[in-house]
C-alpha cells in the first residue's frame, strides 16, 4: 500500500477486526498509516452469497476512503 500510495495510487486496506492491533504495530513500524476498512471476522468459512452481502455492505465506505482527499497519502 505504501508503495502505490508513494506513486499517487490511491489504497484502502480491507481486513477483518482481528487485525487491528497486528496493522497498527506495523503501520507504526512503516511510519506509514494507510486507510483500512475493518469486516468482521472470520472471512475464510463464508459463503459466496455472504462473501457478497458483506462486500455489498462496506462498498460505499471503500470508495469514500478511496476518493476522500483526507486520506490521501502520496
Amino acid at each position: 500500500m505504501s508503495n502505490l500510495e508513494s506513486r499517487g495510487i490511491p489504497t484502502v486496506g480491507v481486513a477483518t477486526t482481528e487485525f487491528v492491533e497486528a496493522a497498527a504495530v506495523q503501520s507504526e513500524a512503516l511510519g506509514f498509516d494507510p486507510a483500512y476498512i475493518w469486516v468482521p471476522h472470520p472471512i475464510q468459512d463464508r459463503t459466496d452469497d455472504e462473501l457478497n452481502a458483506l462486500a455489498e455492505r462496506h462498498v460505499d465506505e471503500i470508495l469514500a476512503a478511496l476518493t476522500d482527499q483526507n486520506t490521501a497519502r502520496a
